[in-house]
């Protein structure tokens, strides 16, 4: 299951999507906004993305992942639009048969959706500034970067 929402991420329905009596191990991250980001305070965060890009590039990390792993279940939910300090951003989930299988599927879901997935964030800070980043960039476009 990949979904993108503008909605707050329902734990409950991410975790029942990947429960099953197959599963000796459910593994959820959840991606929360953070007050500070490198020293500096921030008041919230917007995500943006082009849904259909994004949502295939989440189909194919769940593919691949499954691929990799026995894993019995995944579910990828990421949010767009405007978020609050201390909502979550993005829920994995995944059940596997054994514990291992879970927590590594998830780590490699989690690192490689911030890599690969077109989604961008924008970073609103206390001071009025903000700037868009993309973990996958190896050089913020400097100029493109303020949005005050």
């Amino acid at each position: 299951m990949v979904e993108l929402t503008q909605t707050t991420i329902d734990t409950a329905e991410v975790l029942r999507c990947v429960s099953s009596p197959a599963a000796g191990a459910v593994v959820l991250f959840l991606g929360t906004a953070r007050e500070f980001t490198a020293g500096r305070r921030t008041a919230s965060l917007d995500y943006e993305c082009y849904p259909a890009m994004a949502e295939k590039k989440l189909a194919e990390l769940e593919a691949e992942a499954r691929r990799r792993w026995p894993i019995v279940a995944c579910a990828i939910v990421h949010r767009v639009g405007h978020l609050d300090l201390g909502e979550a951003s993005v829920a994995v989930a995944v059940s596997a048969p054994h514990r291992h299988t879970a927590f590594e599927a998830g780590r490699w879901l989690i690192d490689t959706l911030k890599e690969v997935v077109p989604i961008w964030k924008k970073e609103n800070w206390a001071d009025g500034a903000s700037k868009w980043v993309h973990p996958g960039l190896t050089q913020p476009n400097d100029e493109c970067a303020n949005d005050e």
